[in-house]
């Protein structure tokens, strides 16, 4: 793993593969290190002929933490939210796709094809059209436009997500198997040892709950992409799990509307999580995706 100065924050990052071939950004979700996007998994997408690229999001991870923009009200955020008023945050999504781009403009990488999965989907999308020059792909798993109308996460999926998280390291790793297995779907087996030791090393790796709040303020005041998606020029690929209790399969649905041409692939039994067993499908699909991305080019 490396550290590269960009976009004022230090990001840290760790590649895969040929640097000459072409290169996949690979950004993750809420309050979610890069170590989630599993090794093998960042292996097995090289070995399709990529340059693969995870980094710790801001606030997350061994990235820069921004501790000085305080601690948000995140129950105040939501409730502003459900009444329709404009809110503010410490730092924008648009901030995160710009530290993304700041990024490849370290690694010397003009256009890359980016993926990004629930907030990461969101902050993908926003470079789509951000920085549309840099875009040789977009790939936006399990995640959503921030459409209003659009159906939310369940109830009591929510409410434990927004709960403080234990600070005691047993305790703390208990809540985030569980957070875990709730989000996940019920068509691939749900392997707790595998999540168990990425929640271990998320803890022993960097334990900053305020981030994950800091990030979730930023998802809350982005609004709706809908418009700007339509904007949107490279090739688009939308997964989405149909047993997905956070971002319900509807939002998924609508991303692939807005975004013109996209492509949708939905998958049976797979919930808010990128288990092993779901791996040869959503890989071949990103890879297939970019090959063809590539062809047009």
């Amino acid at each position: 793993m490396a550290t590269v100065h960009a976009n004022g924050i230090q990001i840290e990052f760790d590649t895969f593969g040929d640097s000459t071939s072409p290169a996949l950004l690979l950004i993750m979700g809420l309050g979610t290190q890069m170590i989630w996007w599993d090794e093998e998994f960042c292996r097995q997408l090289a070995a399709k002929g990529l340059f693969v690229i995870r980094f710790d999001n801001r606030d997350v991870g061994l990235s820069t933490k921004l501790d000085d923009a305080g601690i948000p009200n995140l129950l105040k955020l939501m409730s502003a939210v459900m009444q329709g008023e404009k809110i503010d945050s410490p730092y924008s999504i648009d901030d995160m796709a710009d530290d993304s781009v700041g990024l490849l403009d370290a690694l010397g990488i003009h256009k890359a094809h980016i993926c990004g999965a629930s907030m990461g989907g969101m902050i993908a999308q926003t470079i789509a059209f951000r920085h549309p020059a840099r875009v040789a792909s977009l790939t936006s798993i399990m995640s959503s436009t921030g459409a209003p109308d659009l159906p939310r996460a369940k109830p009591d999926v929510m409410a434990l997500l927004i709960t403080p998280p234990p600070l005691e390291r047993d305790a703390n790793i208990e809540h985030g198997v569980k957070i875990w297995r709730t989000i996940s779907g019920s068509g691939f087996p749900f392997d707790e040892e595998w999540v168990q030791k990425r929640v271990e090393l998320s803890y022993d790796r960097s334990f900053c709950p305020q981030g994950a709040a800091r990030q979730l303020a930023a998802i809350l005041a982005h609004g709706d992409r809908t418009p700007a998606l339509r904007s949107v020029t490279a090739p688009a690929l939308v997964i989405h799990g149909v047993q997905d209790p956070l971002v319900p399969v509807e939002c998924g649905k609508a991303t692939a509307a807005a975004i013109p041409g996209a492509s949708l692939l939905i998958i049976e039994g797979m919930g808010h999580s990128l288990p092993v067993g779901v791996w040869p499908q959503v890989i071949d699909a990103i890879a297939d995706h970019i090959q063809r991305a590539e062809i047009r080019a």
